[in-house]
């Protein structure tokens, strides 16, 4: 009686949890599905009012024809790409020093790279904006991959995934007749490939969804990235809700199919990297 009375709570349990979770999944992609029925819809573009009375793809067709998506991508891509080896090897050399080394003013440092994580980036945009006319690098691709080629969480990360892995490990491989560079690049790279592939999906998606920095350094057309084609459409087709959302559809493909390829890395990553002295 008191394990039947058991089995039952224990299914109704599992049957609660089912619906709280299946609840909390509509909620967070109902506003992506309006989205995508949006991006369908045959409307006027004076027409301020939606209505879903039939469904066309034209508007993907449109809205690729009448922005610059090929340049758009291109240009997003190198620059995420840039900007995300870049932080990832900054954050693999600072965070292994910060981890494994042993200097005098360590803890300053990591206090240092902590306390860079409640800077805004726009608090610095002058005297970025300075550095970079100093160096003519306005209006160029460096412009939008050098300000962020390090990061404070990048570093932070990578520093409490390193302090995961065992000393054994490097001590094995230091009696084997291993230096610093060859214990970093041959042991401890390999070891850390969840928190690099976490760090790299982090980054590539900051960089891909940043119209921040393509705004303030750059006025080149042809250095136009997707978030700049975005908000060209809010300004010159406002009332043409279809054609926006499906620009939008278009510019967040890459992003989704990238945090789809590495949501088990990423979850493994986050999951190793609690907090070590």
């Amino acid at each position: 009686m008191i394990q039947s009375k058991t089995i039952l709570k224990s299914r109704f349990l599992q049957i609660f949890l089912f619906f709280l979770l299946f609840t909390g999944a509509i909620v967070v992609l109902l506003p992506l599905i309006i989205i995508f029925l949006t991006s369908l819809a045959k409307t006027n573009v004076t027409n301020s009012h939606i209505k879903f009375n039939n469904f066309t793809w034209n508007n993907y067709q449109e809205a690729w024809e009448q922005s610059k998506f090929i340049i758009a991508f291109a240009n997003s891509t190198i620059i995420s790409l840039a900007v995300t080896g870049l932080q990832i090897l900054t954050s693999a050399f600072a965070g292994y020093a910060l981890s494994k080394l042993k200097f005098s003013g360590k803890k300053v440092v990591l206090t240092i790279v902590i306390t860079t994580l409640i800077i805004p980036f726009q608090i610095l945009v002058i005297p970025i904006f300075i550095v970079l006319k100093w160096s003519s690098l306005i209006n160029t691709y460096w412009a939008l991959i050098l300000p962020t080629a390090a990061n404070g969480f990048g570093i932070f990360l990578m520093r409490q995934y390193f302090a995961n892995i065992p000393v054994e490990i490097e001590e094995a491989a230091i009696l084997d007749g291993a230096n610093r560079w060859q214990l970093l690049v041959n042991i401890m790279l390999p070891l850390s490939r969840p928190g690099l592939i976490t760090l790299f999906i982090f980054t590539f998606i900051a960089e891909w969804n940043d119209l921040f920095k393509p705004l303030v350094f750059t006025t080149r057309p042809e250095l136009i990235t997707t978030q700049l084609v975005l908000a060209s459409f809010q300004e010159e087709f406002t009332s043409n809700w279809p054609l926006m959302m499906a620009a939008i559809v278009i510019s967040t493909i890459p992003v989704i199919a990238l945090f789809l390829y590495g949501q088990k890395y990423l979850i493994q990553g986050l999951s190793s990297t609690g907090i070590k002295g």
